[in-house]
């Protein structure tokens, strides 16, 4: 006889043919879909650079760019790849192609430059998987097309005008995307901005550029304006640090470039400015 309210469930035992009723393990919550850009910027081989993405906004900058899975993608001057580690596995993904056009090499050049392009190649050259066919080309003084003419969809100047301006080849560098880019093609536009009432350095030494001055130098080589973003700005960056942007993350720079560092050197507040002003321009080529 069954006491109480007249049926007991015994060891999880349900009454409906007495078998156990088993509760589902609950799912894992789900990641962004594998080759959106999302993923890209969240992919785990992206665990040291992450980081950054407070400052540089790599989701947003790249939406605001027009950044699309099959396009062909020129990026002058990529560095070591921050970029690069987000924009190849999601061109490979969506049956794009990315060009990087590093610094020209060969003979007299500098050290640093030439271990930067053979690291840069060993990395994304060497997993065809995750990164896809990545092509490396140059951009310098000397070097021919950085992407065949007329083929690219996209260009992209991410803070590097200021360099450019000091080696003497800012110009080069637009008519070489201009020539790179179809009809129609974007070239996106990242650079610590100086503000409009300084006085432009032609070798912009501080590494700052005026918004005005890098407008200039795309419409002398054919660019239409197209969009400015301010994703990338700082209001706490004033722009007058002892060795120029450099003071500031990422590199805190304690002294003058080619010299020692300097222990005694307090970057805390460089620290807390953040990473640098910049401007986020979009132009195009005219069809």
């Amino acid at each position: 006889m069954l006491s109480g309210v007249g049926l007991v469930l015994i060891s999880g035992v349900a009454a409906c043919g007495g078998k156990e009723q088993k509760t589902a393990d609950p799912e894992a919550p789900a990641g962004p879909p594998e080759g959106s850009l999302e993923w890209a910027i969240q992919g785990p081989w992206r665990a040291a650079d992450r980081p950054r993405d407070i400052y540089r906004h790599p989701l947003e900058t790249l939406r605001f760019f027009g950044l699309q899975p099959s396009m062909h993608v020129v990026e002058f001057w990529p560095g070591s790849g921050w970029y690069t580690e987000i924009l190849a596995p999601y061109l490979a993904k969506g049956d794009g192609e990315y060009y990087g056009a590093g610094f020209a090499t060969g003979p007299g050049t500098d050290p640093a430059q030439a271990a930067l392009v053979a690291n840069f190649e060993r990395r994304f050259g060497s997993d065809r998987r995750l990164y896809g066919d990545v092509k490396f080309s140059a951009f310098g003084s000397g070097t021919g097309p950085a992407a065949p003419a007329g083929t690219a969809d996209m260009a992209l100047f991410m803070r590097n005008i200021h360099a450019w301006m000091a080696a003497g080849i800012a110009e080069k560098a637009f008519a070489d995307a201009y020539a790179a880019l179809k009809p129609g093609g974007v070239l996106g536009v990242e650079q610590h901005r100086l503000a409009p009432d300084e006085d432009q350095d032609p070798a912009a030494s501080n590494g700052y550029v005026q918004e005005a001055f890098v407008k200039q130098l795309a419409a002398e080589a054919g660019f239409i304006f197209v969009a400015a973003s301010e994703i990338n700005a700082n209001p706490e960056d004033t722009k007058d640090h002892p060795f120029g942007v450099e003071t500031l993350p990422p590199r805190l720079l304690t002294a003058a470039q080619g010299e020692a560092p300097d222990p005694a050197f307090d970057s805390a507040k460089y620290r807390a400015i953040g990473e640098s002003d910049r401007m986020t321009l979009k132009f195009r080529k005219p069809e």
